[in-house]
């Protein structure tokens, strides 16, 4: 199997490790430009308003702005936005009345995970970091602060940050705040406040792991018995260091924040806050991040609820609205394309009514892409268009946006078979993003050369299609908290190269970025185990076959529990498997699972189908070698199913793409 080659989301066959470019996932974007000096401004904004007012009525500002935009937009952000990355520590929730309840672990995933397997907090918890010490910033070597200063010091910093001015200057003054603040005798808020704000700095200047200690310790210092505000502080601490963990690429520590501040928030401002909605849509639009769809689904369902009980307002509206695509992207994602175009529809209906066209514009993308997926081709040209128009006029003939509209005409007409349509279409996108408009972030257009290599590769232009890549490796390469999109990139490059019969290159891309991936410590996401087997393949091309076999034995475990036995990437691994065992003289073991496959394929594609009778030719040579006919499918299935219990028979799972 060639994980590389383009996909149709209506067919069984799976992702490429790079999603297509009409991918729901291709929407969601954690980057973090713009979003520092909006942070910035909020937080002081949070400050000022602590040391005027001691207003402590549920009706008053959480200490975090959501904004009226989803993140699906760009717009969304706590704190700090990012991509997820590295690196895993214990988060350890201790009940007031437990003293002594130990830390708990999640194994890291970016797919497909039970929502069971998230770690919940009790609605009376307090939160403690532990596993590393917060820095001891009186030890920095600044001059002796007057506890006065720490206002003025803040909002120094805050308009330095803010200006766009030299970030290690504002570094300094940050640092001499919270030094100010902590020879205050009262407070602490303060303090607190101002660890966040120095946190974020840390996060600009790609500081992550200075960040860290400092928002743990923001964290430890706000208890939830002394107040609202003491909650809110703890739960936008938990809230900003989620963000930095999705910086850094710890997936499951990033959720596992998240979560803990959404049961703070929901413990102080009650169940069905409007806050509390926005903040189980943006944990949600985590989840979908980290392909856990379900779990997904019912936090979005949750702040769906909470905004239709609230939905006496235009802002109430827009939030219901928002929810509304989120669950769209979520159904497209599952496969349920019928359903999706009726949450986008109601979207869309509700951002029209309150005059937002460019939000019209991007749910018509969103219609285009359920659309096509139904392989209703002319009402997704009409969506796109729709789209295109909107977006030439508000945005101008070079902005992102309509390039990755271009992008989505391309993959459209490369699947209808017009391939000059296609590849005019790709070229109008690359001229925007080859010469992009001053302000666009450099991770959409490292997208958009993935996107269009992805169309390339499915018209066999494999040089192009490289060269593409290429060029967004080369932007991703040396960003921070970026390992995992550049063993993603790789990957791809080294599906380009094994489809180019060029084995040894193929075979030391895809070293390098299984690599990448086990040193970030996803070591158990669907992707890893898709790129495990894939240099598997490279390795039996070098006739390197006991390490073909490790590596097919290691993707089977991770897809077998990232997508269970029946899934089409999984299957693909049981074969590979079985042709490795059969060449390492193991017949008895290639036989079983050949069966197995085979049974499999002839229930999910027919007995008629070609890839299924390409199968039983391999099994029936294999079974004359063994000298012995096929075995009934009961025996292999139970096999298999001894081994996965928690599995039934004809329960046939839906691939996630």
């Amino acid at each position: 199997m060639e994980i590389g080659e383009s996909h149709d989301r209506g067919k069984e066959d799976s992702a490429a490790v790079q999603a297509s470019p009409r991918s729901p996932l291709s929407s969601i974007d954690l980057a973090m430009d713009g979003a520092m000096n909006a942070s910035i401004e909020q937080l002081y904004h949070n400050v000022c308003e602590m040391e005027s007012s001691d207003d402590q009525s549920p009706s008053r500002a959480s200490f975090i702005s959501y904004g009226a935009e989803s993140r699906i937009d760009l717009e969304l952000r706590h704190l700090v936005g990012g991509d997820v990355g590295e690196r895993k520590k214990d988060v350890v929730l201790e009940k007031k009345e437990e003293s002594n309840e130990g830390s708990k672990n999640r194994e890291g995933s970016l797919s497909g995970k039970k929502p069971e397997k998230l770690a919940k907090t009790s609605p009376n918890a307090k939160l403690r970091i532990s596993s590393r010490k917060s820095p001891d910033l009186r030890k920095v070597s600044v001059d002796e602060e007057s506890p006065e200063l720490g206002p003025l010091l803040l909002k120094q910093a805050r308009e330095m940050v803010s200006s766009g001015e030299n970030l290690n200057r504002a570094l300094d003054l940050a640092l001499r705040a919270v030094k100010a603040f902590e020879k205050r005798a009262e407070g602490e808020l303060n303090l607190v406040m101002s660890l966040h704000i120095l946190a974020a700095i840390y996060a600009g200047l790609g500081k992550y792991n200075e960040a860290v200690p400092v928002l743990e310790r923001s964290i430890e210092i706000p208890m939830i018995e002394d107040g609202e505000d003491h909650s809110l502080a703890k739960f936008a601490g938990c809230m900003q260091l989620g963000d930095m963990y999705g910086l850094m690429g710890q997936v499951e520590n990033s959720l596992l924040l998240y979560t803990a501040g959404l049961e703070i928030q929901r413990q102080v401002l009650g169940e069905t806050d409007p806050r509390v909605g926005e903040t189980c849509r943006y944990l949600a639009e985590a989840h979908v991040q980290a392909m856990q769809f379900e779990e997904a689904s019912r936090l979005c369902q949750m702040a769906l609820d909470i905004h239709k009980e609230n939905g006496s307002t235009a802002t109430a509206s827009i939030e219901e609205a928002a929810d509304r695509k989120l669950m769209g992207l979520i159904c497209d994602a599952k496969g349920d394309y019928e359903v999706a175009l009726e949450h986008y529809v109601l979207a869309s209906m509700a951002m029209s009514s309150q005059n937002h066209r460019e939000d019209v514009a991007s749910i018509d993308c969103s219609i285009g892409d359920a659309y096509m997926s139904l392989a209703r081709f002319d009402e997704s040209i009409f969506a796109y268009q729709k789209a295109l128009a909107v977006f030439k006029q508000s945005k101008g003939e070079s902005h992102s946006s309509v390039a990755s509209v271009y992008v989505r005409l391309a993959d459209l007409y490369n699947k209808i078979g017009k391939l000059r349509d296609s590849k005019s279409y790709c070229e109008n996108a690359l001229r925007i993003y080859l010469k992009p408009s001053p302000g666009t972030p450099m991770e959409e257009v490292a997208t958009g050369f993935i996107e269009i290599s992805a169309i390339y590769q499915s018209m066999n232009e494999l040089d192009q299609a490289l060269k593409l890549l290429r060029r967004a490796l080369k932007i991703y390469v040396n960003a921070p908290g970026q390992q995992n999109t550049v063993a993603g990139i790789e990957a791809q490059m080294g599906v380009i190269s094994y489809m180019m019969g060029n084995y040894p290159e193929s075979y030391n891309i895809f070293k390098s970025a299984v690599s990448k991936f086990r040193n970030s410590g996803e070591k158990k996401t669907a992707m890893f185990g898709i790129a495990l087997n894939q240099l598997g393949l490279a390795c039996v091309q070098r006739y390197a076959i006991n390490e073909a076999a490790d590596l097919f034995e290691e993707a089977k475990g991770i897809l077998e529990n990232e997508y269970g036995p029946y899934h089409p990437d999984t299957l693909a691994v049981y074969s590979n498997l079985a042709g490795t065992y059969d060449a390492m003289g193991r017949l008895e073991d290639a036989i079983e699972i050949l069966e197995y496959v085979v049974g499999t394929r002839e229930e999910k594609l027919g007995t008629a189908n070609p890839e299924v009778e390409d199968e039983k030719q391999r099994l029936a040579a294999l079974l004359k070698e063994a000298g012995r006919g096929r075995s009934k499918r009961n025996r292999a299935l139970l096999t298999l199913l001894d081994k996965n219990p928690e599995i039934e028979p004809n329960c046939g799972q839906r691939p996630v793409y």
